[in-house]
């Protein structure tokens, strides 16, 4: 099987951020509730239901509504502060939310829980350091901390891929276990895709965009690009493999991000808008897939993805 693609080095490294060239309009004019302007009031709508989800102490809840069983959560608040920034909107209680952020440190493991005084685990203390970055915490505070956690307890492709992004996010660049680029190399079918079938797409970006954030270099992109473009369903998004039909806005972030990193574009970019707007409810938010309610994370796609859509490829 010839090789996939050539190590840069092992250490994670920080994607460059695109030049903008020209501004791509985010939806349609079949949909004009999300146009560039700035004073565009579905984007308010968006901005104001995510502002609504922040607690007193600063934390965000994952959706609406006063269901004791939906506590505000550090996930939810790493999702929604960056979901804020891509819509153009501001954190209400920017103080509060640092410190709900800061109380989720334990410093005695170097990792994040998902409450004050919580359990650390893989994926919390990587969108920890998220919130860190994005809320402008001091790194030093917390970064090596984290990262080593990340370094010692992350096992699994799965949190490894979510390893890799916390990492990334805070511009940490430790030396990783060789095992990480193993596991992310797991079922690399001999054109350099993974997967088969409905689920190929979605598995392709996954391991792709961890193998580039752990530095390896795609030589020859075209079989991953040619994958996911025939991935792309007939709403214009992305589903996981036990579904023919339906797609959903996390699948589609994922594909997206893999372009991103590529500097390439979907077959049909206008698909990919026409599927996120049918994700988009009354209230502003936008659900994992059409017809579904409204939550942080699903709002938190739909923003990057338009994000992404809107700067387009190098």
């Amino acid at each position: 099987m010839p090789e996939f693609g050539r190590v840069v080095n092992t250490t994670l490294k920080k994607e460059p951020p695109m030049k903008c060239h020209t501004l791509v309009i985010l939806l349609s004019l079949a949909v004009p509730q999300f146009s560039s302007a700035q004073d565009d009031p579905g984007r308010k709508t968006t901005i104001d239901f995510l502002q609504k989800l922040q607690q007193a102490d600063g934390s965000f809840r994952a959706t609406p509504g006063t269901a004791k069983a939906e506590t505000p959560s550090l996930r939810a608040t790493s999702s929604a502060i960056r979901a804020l920034r891509y819509f153009g909107g501001s954190i209400p209680r920017k103080r509060d939310c640092v410190l709900f952020v800061a109380g989720c440190f334990d410093p005695e493991t170097g990792g994040f829980a998902d409450f004050p005084k919580g359990k650390p685990d893989v994926f919390t203390t990587a969108v920890g350091l998220m919130a860190v970055a994005e809320l402008k915490m001091p790194l030093e505070k917390y970064a090596p901390a984290a990262s080593k956690y990340l370094l010692s307890n992350a096992k699994s492709f799965d949190d490894i891929r979510i390893a890799v992004a916390g990492i990334e996010a805070v511009d940490e660049k430790p030396t990783v276990p060789k095992s990480w680029l193993n596991e992310a190399r797991t079922g690399r079918n001999e054109d350099g895709t993974f997967g088969k079938g409905q689920g190929q797409a979605r598995e392709t970006a996954s391991h792709v965009v961890s193998l580039l954030r752990l530095g390896i270099k795609i030589d020859n992109p075209d079989p991953i690009l040619n994958a996911l473009k025939a991935g792309q369903r007939n709403n214009g998004g992305y589903g996981k493999a036990d579904s023919e039909i339906a797609s959903d806005l996390e699948t589609t972030y994922r594909v997206m991000r893999c372009f991103h990193m590529l500097k390439a574009a979907p077959k049909s970019v206008e698909g990919i808008r026409s599927f996120v707007a049918k994700c988009r409810n009354e209230d502003g938010g936008f659900g994992v897939a059409p017809g579904q309610p409204s939550s942080v994370s699903g709002t938190y796609f739909a923003g990057i993805i338009l994000h992404w859509l809107a700067k387009g490829p190098k």
